[in-house]
């Protein structure tokens, strides 16, 4: 069963209310000081507690970030009047463009294009910049070579133990087939010991016996390999 909805509203008995506030305080400082480490955000916390007890919690220091609060409260907001709120975009629109001549022009420096403006120290830089760039291509194509090598070996053996199961059937029924097969077609089927070496398939006349050979007659012999 979930819990009920809290109503947000003076505790009017004093124990209880103590109990909470140190409670939501100590909740509290451990939010601010988490949001400033993952955010990387100046935090500055101050608490006054009923009886007039300070609590306050900052990641830089309390003076510093007073001060500064103060510093941007007393400066006017930039987007207070129109006329403002204009030039400010259009400052910021021209960062942005002076941003992207700068990506463009590294990027033809990282092709190998207008190189003529940059002195040794320039080039020293774009050269170690291609370097880094370089050894991180190089060690995915490795990652992925090794990969796929991986994969076909593994399935190189899948196929080599198929292989195997399959000569297990055929050698394990050998001996049945033997006993089973009549005289007239004995040794005509010939498996060899060794799976790896090609199968001998050798097709002969039925032996004969008490005939001879009737005058002018030949015995063929057909053999496959």
């Amino acid at each position: 069963m979930g819990r009920g909805k809290i109503v947000i509203r003076r505790i009017d008995n004093s124990t209880s209310r103590q109990v909470t506030f140190s409670k939501r305080r100590s909740g509290l400082l451990k939010k601010a000081k988490e949001l400033a480490i993952l955010c990387d955000a100046d935090v500055g916390l101050i608490i006054f507690s009923s009886t007039g007890r300070l609590y306050d919690f900052t990641n830089t220091s309390m003076k510093s970030v007073i001060e500064r609060y103060n510093k941007v409260k007393e400066e006017p907001d930039p987007l207070a009047n129109p006329i403002s709120e204009v030039k400010y975009w259009q400052s910021e629109a021209a960062n942005l463009r002076q941003q992207l001549q700068n990506l463009q022009a590294n990027h033809r420096n990282l092709m190998g294009e207008n190189l003529s403006g940059l002195n040794v120290k320039d080039l020293q830089n774009l050269e170690n910049q291609l370097e880094i760039g370089l050894k991180g291509v190089r060690m995915r194509k490795d990652h992925i070579l090794i990969d796929e090598i991986q994969e076909l070996n593994r399935q190189g053996n899948l196929i080599h133990q198929e292989n195997l199961e399959l000569y297990q059937k055929v050698y394990g029924t050998r001996n049945a087939t033997r006993k089973d097969s009549n005289s007239f077609i004995n040794n005509s089927l010939r498996i060899r010991e060794d799976p790896h070496e090609p199968f001998c398939l050798q097709l002969c006349q039925p032996q004969q016996e008490n005939h001879e050979t009737p005058p002018g007659a030949t015995i063929g012999r057909l053999q496959l390999q």
